[in-house]
């Protein structure tokens, strides 16, 4: 049997910020459970919800000695479809609204966290032949692991994996504070390890130190190699290429299932959804004020609003858009520029765009389920999951060649009859038009084609079943 930690900073259903917190909490559960013991490891943050503080245990305490201050750490833990989550507990770093806040306080957080995870282990009678790392405020475990080994045998042979999600988020602060925050010695401050530009990075540590390194698609894991999408660290991808692995995610198929899901007007499956899927469309216009009619072309967006998803391209040729035979449906919040943008086309093209600032898990379903087409022009995008829920329910994606988008699109072939959505490849706003036009062309024109790519994508399986067994494999090749 072997054991695998997670430790990460957000996991659903506890807490939430993004797509990582998915991945923590869907992916362990998709293991083959008579060979692997996953567990995860989260900080128990006081914003998290009363009902799953309610349901923690209190397992152990001790404290932690921060090179010139000690700290409290308590252990809790609590059992959810058969998986042990673990929290650490401390009020000094965990209070607060959100799960982040500034960076110079957040990189004294994390290094708690990660010094707290490895110190942890031996009092809860659990160590993993493997420490599965997410993001920079994991990024310490491997590094701290390096340095514990010298202090004892639990921890020699323990291996670490360092996943990450969006390499433009890296813990970066000034070295000296650093040093003083983690309690590591010189050594570890040199620009082949933790230092990088004169300041010390937690996520460039997690690389060098981890054993193998993983992305969230093969595409992205290639893109980082390059000036362009390396976020300064290319050099650093490329000299540790042998080690570095693509997983596209998955997404919960029990979660996001058109055939079960209660939040939408009308289930439907492979089967019905050519009859049945226009009727969430009808309900949807009704609720948001756009003409009713369900020959009328929708497109869906849910996102950030912010420039990584190439909100840029859309302001600039919106406009034009709107002159089309189409509506448009946004949910999503971000910068207040491109929230501002929509509300202003909403207000132009009454019944004809609708502009949901604020975000709801209920609503998403419905755009999922209503929308013909979803659009997402992102300038990179590592995975993405809005698209895989869209070709779960039906929606097809039209969406930019990049990342995760590449890998889980196959572009539609008028001559093959083949593709599960659009695509384009250069980040430019008049070839995305181009290519909303021309996916427009086949759904007024060629309705049975649209039905079929349609149908392509609602037989794809990108549920989590597909990634656990790749990193079974991982984790068996280490």
């Amino acid at each position: 049997m072997r054991k695998i930690l997670f430790a990460a900073s957000e996991s659903v259903p506890f807490i939430k910020t993004g797509g990582l917190a998915d991945v923590v909490g869907s992916l362990p559960k998709y293991f083959d459970k008579k060979k692997y013991d996953v567990r995860v490891m989260l900080p128990k943050y006081m914003c998290m919800k009363q009902e799953w503080k309610d349901k923690m245990e209190y397992k152990t305490h001790f404290y932690l000695d921060l090179s010139w201050r000690k700290q409290y750490v308590g252990i809790l833990e609590t059992k959810l479809d058969g998986i042990t989550f673990y929290f650490i507990d401390n009020e000094y770093y965990f209070a607060g609204p959100t799960p982040y806040g500034n960076i110079y306080e957040d990189v004294e957080k994390f290094a708690f966290f990660s010094r707290a995870v490895l110190s942890a282990l031996p009092l809860i009678d659990f160590r993993p032949d493997i420490i599965h790392c997410h993001d920079w405020q994991t990024g310490l475990i491997p590094v701290y692991l390096d340095n514990f080994r010298f202090g004892g045998e639990f921890y020699q042979g323990i291996k670490t994996v360092m996943t990450i999600h969006n390499l433009k988020f890296q813990g970066i602060w000034d070295k000296k504070t650093i040093q003083d925050i983690t309690g590591l010695p010189d050594y570890y401050f040199t620009s082949d390890k933790l230092e990088a530009y004169k300041d010390a990075n937690y996520l460039k540590g997690g690389i060098v130190y981890a054993d193998r390194v993983t992305t969230v698609s093969n595409s992205y894991a290639e893109e980082i190699k390059t000036e362009f999408y390396g976020e300064r660290l290319d050099g650093l991808m490329n000299a540790r290429a042998n080690c570095l692995s693509g997983i596209v995610n998955g997404i919960d198929y029990d979660v996001y299932n058109p055939k079960t899901d209660k939040m939408i007007t009308k289930k439907y499956s492979v089967d019905t959804f050519r009859r049945d899927k226009k009727k969430n469309k009808l309900a949807l216009q009704e609720e948001l004020g756009l003409e009713v009619n369900d020959k009328k072309m929708m497109i869906g967006i849910v996102s950030r609003l912010t420039d990584q998803k190439g909100f840029d391209l859309i302001a600039y040729i919106m406009d034009e858009l709107c002159q089309d035979d189409i509506q448009l449906v946004v949910l999503g919040t971000g910068e207040e520029r491109y929230e501002n943008m929509f509300r202003h086309f909403a207000w132009k093209y009454e019944g004809k765009v609708s502009a949901n600032i604020y975000y709801s898990e209920e609503m998403s379903h419905k755009v999922y389920a209503s929308c013909d087409a979803f659009l997402m022009p992102s300038l990179f995008e590592p995975c993405g999951l809005s698209q895989l829920m869209s070709l779960r329910y039906g929606t097809v994606p039209i969406v930019r060649e990049t990342g995760g988008l590449r890998d889980t699109v196959e572009p539609y072939n008028e001559f093959e009859k083949t593709g599960t959505g659009f695509s384009f490849k250069n980040y430019n706003a008049h070839e995305m038009l181009g290519i909303i036009r021309y996916a427009e062309k086949v759904y007024y024109e060629k309705k049975r084609d649209w039905n079929k790519i349609a149908e392509h994508g609602m037989k794809k399986d990108f549920s989590w079943k597909n990634s656990a067994k790749q990193y079974e494999a991982l984790y068996e090749e280490m």
